[in-house]
């Protein structure tokens, strides 16, 4: 094919005789113009994924349409490619599913644009609940929770357990947490899957494995009268509030530090906006999960 066929006219040239549509007419589904038309919107607008990012069909599949939903619902095309973007590169480097990953492509771009409806407040009786926790007891957590019949679903992209519990026969689950990253998942795949265990999500590079109590306990597993679901469904440790303490502390040395070898000219002003600007960066993560709590608990 000759490039110079489809160039378009020279800018400032004027289009050749009945090469636009004619008077009156109405345009064509791919003039651009119109309600049905947006450019942007369209897998094959150069927003999704790109061809050097290893992912399967499937997973480009989903990130094209994930790129539809993200623009119809009026995110700026270039947040749209940086978005989707990362989360395929994310998946390329994990190996995982995209919707065991990120939860259906309609419900991660309502999250993403701020579109999904307004998450109920759990029941007592709620057969479904999703719910986070710090790194440093989530797999306690979790197992606390699974002797209570929770099974975890998956990890969605805002790193909560969806979790569901039978509502005939709960059974009790067990968890653990293992590193994925780096091409590691199919080893440690292999390794667990000998003793039962299964993938239930993956979040950062961790990879989250369950299994059900019944191998081992038998009959006893199942549970006759579980309790309800919390009404809670963000769980922080104290080693967490320790660990943001100990960075404000660690700061507040190093800025004491800088003042008394001349580094900063001693200036309040400065000293100020330094502690204000950790404090700040300690809240994030609190403030992170909290917003993430609202938005997935489920009834």
């Amino acid at each position: 094919m000759n490039p110079a066929s489809d160039s378009g006219p020279a800018p400032g040239s004027s289009p050749a005789p009945g090469s636009g549509p004619a008077p009156g007419s109405a345009p064509g589904p791919d003039s651009g113009i119109g309600p049905d038309a947006a450019p942007d919107a369209r897998p094959d607008s150069g927003i999704g994924p790109g061809p050097g990012i290893g992912i399967d069909e499937t997973a480009r599949a989903y990130f094209d349409d994930l790129a539809v939903l993200l623009a119809e619902a009026g995110m700026p095309a270039d947040r749209v490619g940086a978005m989707v973007a990362e989360l395929a590169g994310y998946l390329a480097e994990s190996g995982g599913d995209p919707e065991e990953e990120f939860g259906l492509a309609a419900e991660l771009a309502g999250e993403l644009t701020g579109t999904s409806a307004p998450p109920a407040e759990p029941a007592v009786d709620a057969r479904t609940w999703s719910w986070t926790a710090d790194l440093f007891h989530d797999v306690t957590m979790l197992n606390e929770y699974g002797a209570q019949g929770w099974e975890v679903d998956r990890v969605d992209a805002r790193g909560l357990f969806v979790c569901a519990r039978d509502p005939e026969h709960p059974q009790q689950w067990e968890y653990r947490r293992e590193l994925v990253a780096g091409g590691r998942r199919r080893s440690v795949l292999d390794r667990l899957a000998p003793d039962g265990w299964e993938p239930c999500g993956t979040w950062v590079g961790l990879g989250y494995f369950k299994r059900p109590r019944a191998a081992s306990l038998g009959p006893a597993a199942e549970l006759t009268a579980p309790p309800g679901a919390p009404d809670r469904g963000i769980f922080l440790s104290p080693r967490f509030y320790a660990f943001v303490a100990g960075l404000l502390v660690v700061l507040a040395l190093a800025v004491a530090a800088l003042l008394r070898f001349g580094e900063l000219d001693g200036d309040l002003s400065t000293v100020l906006g330094l502690l204000t600007g950790a404090a700040v960066g300690a809240l994030v993560p609190m403030t992170l999960l909290w917003i993430a709590q609202r938005r997935g608990r489920r009834s």
